[in-house]
């Protein structure tokens, strides 16, 4: 990491929200950009940074981690998962409160801000909607704004009481405050551990009726209507949801949704060989849900690509298939596996992936100075890619503490080879 003034020669900019798309040169000088233009003349002392071959984007946004930390250290912490967002080319993360304690005290969110300042990273806490999470309160959103967060979620639990729902959606948008909605009615769900379905049949695993997200979508999208505020539905993984979601925008409800690399890339499918790296909630789906989530994102009923990073350690994940716990790492894969899924394959252009994973998490989240733009006076949070890079998926490469990467062994074409977080350069470049 170094910090100092910077210039950058001869990099294609990709920057939609001010329309700039085109080979130019940054200049960065105590943190913040100084000049975008061509053939920027050397400055004294500043490192050059040869960009030739490679495409500059406004630094990547992952609108869904869970960083552990407190509570779960031996799975990842603040500095390792900072660390990995860092390598995968993500410059702010919005961090899960399920943590141990969860993050429903204002001094849990001091400490998690505190921690990533250190790297320095952005992390950008979401509280829980109700206290410890356990659906009966509501958890005193009001300190916790003040605290430093930027939304509320009870992430891995839906709030199936609909009169409190109702009510920690008038709270929320009373604060202006995200709410992002794990929606999964876990009464239909049961014991399930994978998609139900003709897979989870042939294998003879439980499963997960696409029915359990669909019902739980349906009712929040009704009390979101109602009343007014705005919904977040995080990593929605069927084609029913999509559906609804979209029909909902239609109408004005004022929802925002996004999807995962998993989901979009793999099905249930994979899950016959009871690899638990396969292992997530919600599960992987169809062929046809996973071809209406990328529908979904192309037409713009789908904002934003988030990770659902998910650590968990080697020893947890070696239980047998009903008995580990849900959940994938995803920060250092998520823009290879996006480039390559989506991008090489046509089904989208460097446009607008940018847009799903900077522009549209930065506006959801209502961050400026320096998010979702590439723009002079801002401060310099930008992500450097090599988008025909081909690379294999090593588990031992990983930054993260924990490996339990569904893409091990597959070879991604697209990588960050440099993030510049806070005016400060990360380079990756070996």
């Amino acid at each position: 990491m170094t910090n100092l003034q910077l210039l950058i020669k001869k990099i294609h900019v990709v920057d939609p929200k001010n329309q700039m798309d085109g080979i130019l040169d940054v200049l960065i000088q105590k943190g913040k950009i100084t000049a975008i233009k061509k053939d920027i003349e050397p400055v004294e002392n500043a490192q050059v940074f040869d960009g030739s071959g490679k495409y500059l984007f406004p630094g990547l946004i992952d609108m869904h981690v869970h960083m552990r930390e407190p509570g779960f250290e031996q799975k990842e912490t603040i500095e390792t998962g900072s660390r990995a967002a860092l390598r995968g080319g993500f410059v702010a993360a919005v961090a899960m409160p399920n943590t141990n304690p969860p993050c429903d005290h204002q001094s849990v969110i001091d400490n998690i801000i505190r921690k990533a300042n250190e790297v320095p990273f952005y992390i950008f806490p979401a509280a829980t909607i109700t206290k410890e999470r356990a659906g009966k309160e509501l958890s005193e959103m009001s300190d916790m704004k003040k605290a430093g967060a930027c939304a509320v979620s009870d992430d891995g639990e839906w709030v199936a009481d609909s009169l409190l729902m109702r009510h920690a959606l008038e709270y929320a948008s009373m604060l202006d405050l995200l709410l992002i909605s794990h929606a999964e009615d876990r009464r239909l769900s049961g014991p399930g551990v994978m998609n139900e379905g003709l897979v989870s049949t042939k294998v003879g695993l439980r499963g997960i009726p696409s029915a359990s997200e669909e019902i739980a979508i349906a009712r929040d999208l009704i009390l979101a209507e109602y009343t007014g505020a705005r919904i977040h539905m995080t990593h929605i993984s069927t084609a029913g949801s999509v559906a609804m979601i979209r029909d909902a925008k239609a109408k004005g409800i004022k929802v925002t949704s996004d999807v995962t690399p998993h989901h979009f890339s793999l099905t249930d499918e994979a899950v016959d060989r009871y690899c638990t790296n396969f292992k997530m909630r919600p599960p992987l789906r169809t062929e046809k849900d996973r071809r209406a989530l990328i529908a979904g994102l192309v037409d713009g009923t789908v904002d934003a690509i988030a990770s659902d990073h998910a650590p968990h350690t080697d020893e947890e994940k070696m239980l047998e298939f009903q008995d580990a716990p849900d959940g994938v790492i995803g920060l250092e894969t998520s823009l290879g596996v996006a480039l390559t899924e989506l991008v090489h394959t046509k089904k989208m252009d460097l446009k607008m992936l940018v847009e799903k994973m900077s522009v549209r998490p930065a506006e959801i989240l209502k961050l400026s100075h320096g998010f979702g733009e590439i723009k002079t006076g801002a401060e310099a949070n930008l992500t450097c890619v090599d988008v025909d890079q081909e690379w294999v998926v090593n588990k031992n490469d990983f930054v993260s503490k924990s490996k339990n990467s569904c893409f091990v062994g597959k070879k991604l074409k697209g990588k960050a080879v440099a993030t510049i977080c806070r005016g400060k350069l990360w380079d990756f470049r070996s």
